[in-house]
């Protein structure tokens, strides 16, 4: 993830001057332990400011209105009893190269300023602290005890000290070209690396941009570079300077990621703003997606791999009990001829009643005949006992095995992380998880609760027409099943192997051919556990005649009369890629 550099803070910095100065702070609202949002009012417009410290991704912007859940920290309550009400009246850096802005609050635009807000851009460092006009800390985003730091304590009540400063030296329009190469140059070594080393204020990213922009290597050593390489790479040095300090800066995006001065652009962006908001948002959505989707597999499959361990004890005590009738016989065996057993006889072999043959009886020598039939009699009562007991737990285990199967089939198609309704599938059945008791969240607030968003299922349309409607989750499939469809639709299901609900939507009157059923029953095969087969049984009916049972888990339905096809999952892999569907309300 690319973090927030001193060039990038610049050009935030001078976008939010000359569009939010002077606003009103109407509102503060902290989204995550990471996250604070304050509502901006201006004469023309009110906007978000996010400040962000978190470590891979801390930033400054305006984005969206943040989702709306309570807010319980006491960071953001604290802000809210100072800041509510003040006018934001200057943003300032606090030092030259200090990746550091300075958000000053006051009564009106011409009144000093009565509250300092100090944004710490600083990767893991990041922080956010407010003060009074006096510089003395109220609060801090994280507080940095006198262990933790001898350096530079952050505490309420100390006063505020800002960053140790660079020591390096620090890039300049004043500075001639050969000082500069000088500096580059005195050590031999790769150019990237000695460009980083020599100045402060650099990031990773920009350096890059300037060396690829004059046409060279990154890794290439300093000691390579002709006086016309060198001439080259110092024009893009004074053209960056140039722009921070003019305040022209070209957002968009570049292969890397992005960029706020053009060098290497692919695509344009109209503001800085638009351009933090859309990468940090993929990022770390991104970023969530990829550990959801791990915690949630590694989950399923232990408790998978469990279920399958006592699936197969069950199953083993099943086939023991089997020879209950077998341990009867032979004990009425015993009975019917006890007159022909002999003191120390480890077997009898008798004449099977019904059949005839013989059967060799083993016995506990230290026993009569009778002892042994009185045994086997217990042991015949014990294994009956025993199916009586392990019939409905294996039912029971059965049972759950089918339902994390459909909720692992969910998974299938979530494999990668494309747009935020992905996220959100995939927090669903995070949330199923956790309702269901299979997983616990350790970040869950007490109180907090998912804002109603309208589900965006998967959505197709037949070779002539008609709409399919596709569950991604458990929770969409039960909506999509008694929530969407109509006694009109036709409800298509994989036969007896997990997957999506499936719907055919249809108007009044209309019939689907066969060429509709067959498109519908290949989405059905394709978005289930069989993907990878050839042909796969689906059944379809009306739904109406889906059921759901009482007490069972989320997307597991019964169903009756229906009719079953033979869909082809290879025939809808071998198609383009479909994005989700547009929300769709039920019914």
């Amino acid at each position: 993830m690319q973090p927030v550099d001193f060039t990038t803070l610049i050009a935030a910095g001078h976008e939010l001057r000359s569009e939010w100065l002077p606003s009103r702070c109407e509102q503060v609202y902290q989204r995550d332990r990471y996250t604070l949002c304050i509502a901006l009012r201006t004469l023309q417009q009110r906007g978000w400011l996010t400040i962000s410290w978190h470590p891979q991704a801390a930033r400054l912007h305006i984005a969206e209105a943040p989702p709306r859940l309570p807010d319980t920290f006491t960071f953001s309550q604290q802000l809210k009893h100072q800041l509510n009400g003040l006018a934001l009246i200057k943003i300032e850096a606090i030092a030259p190269w200090e990746r550091v802005l300075d958000l000053q609050f006051g009564q009106r635009p011409d009144d000093p300023a009565q509250w300092h807000l100090y944004v710490e851009i600083m990767g893991k460092y990041s922080n956010a602290i407010l003060t009074t006009a006096q510089q003395q800390i109220v609060t801090a985003a994280h507080q940095v005890s006198e262990a933790q730091s001898r350096v530079r304590p952050i505490q309420t009540g100390d006063f505020y000290q800002p960053p140790p400063a660079i020591t390096d030296p620090l890039p300049s329009l004043q500075e001639t070209q050969a000082s500069w190469q000088e500096r580059i140059s005195l050590i031999p070594g790769g150019l990237k690396k000695m460009m980083m080393q020599v100045y402060g204020g650099l990031s990773s990213a920009l350096v890059r941009s300037l060396i690829e922009a004059a046409n060279l290597d990154p890794s290439q050593s300093t000691a390579s570079l002709t006086e016309a390489d060198w001439q080259r790479l110092f024009q893009q040095w004074q053209r960056w300077l140039q722009q921070l300090q003019q305040g022209d800066f070209q957002p968009g995006w570049c292969e890397t990621g992005y960029t706020v001065i053009g060098l290497g652009m692919t695509q344009p962006i109209a503001t800085v703003q638009a351009l933090l908001q859309q990468y940090y948002t993929h990022e770390l959505n991104l970023q969530l997606f990829q550990q959801l989707h791990h915690r949630i597999t590694q989950k399923l499959q232990y408790l998978l791999k469990k279920l399958r361990q006592k699936e197969s004890t069950f199953l083993s005590r099943l086939q023991q009990s089997d020879q209950a009738d077998q341990q009867r016989q032979q004990a009425d065996l015993l009975m019917a001829y006890a007159y022909q057993w002999q003191p120390g006889m480890k077997s009898m072999t008798l004449a099977d009643f019904v059949t005839g043959d013989p059967v060799q009886i083993p016995l506990n020598p230290e026993k009569n005949a009778i002892q042994n039939a009185q045994a086997l009699y217990k042991q015949h009562q014990k294994l009956k006992r025993a199916r009586q007991a392990v019939a409905p737990l294996l039912a029971e285990v059965r049972a759950e095995m089918n339902y994390l199967e459909q909720v692992e089939a969910a998974l299938l198609p979530l494999d990668h992380y494309e747009d935020a309704s992905d996220l959100t599938a995939l927090q669903e059945i995070y949330e199923e998880l956790i309702a269901q008791g299979y997983l616990s969240d350790p970040n869950q607030r007490e109180g907090s609760s998912r804002s109603p968003e309208p589900t965006r299922f998967y959505r197709y349309q037949t070779p002539n027409g008609f709409e399919v409607i596709i569950g991604r989750n458990n929770r969409q499939n039960d909506k999509l099943t008694f929530g969407v469809a109509t006694d009109y639709d036709l409800w298509f299901h994989t036969q007896e192997i997990p997957g999506s609900h499936v719907l055919l939507r249809l108007e009044p009157g209309t019939v689907p051919d066969e060429a509709d059923l067959q498109y519908t029953a290949n989405l059905a095969a394709y978005f289930s556990r069989a993907r990878q087969a050839d042909q796969v049984p689906v059944i379809y009916t009306e739904p109406k005649n889906v059921y759901k049972p009482k007490g069972a888990k989320p997307g597991m339905v019964i169903y009756k009369r229906e009719q079953v096809l033979w869909g082809q999952p290879q025939a809808i892999a071998q198609q383009p890629h479909l994005t989700p569907a547009e929300p769709v309300s039920a019914l």
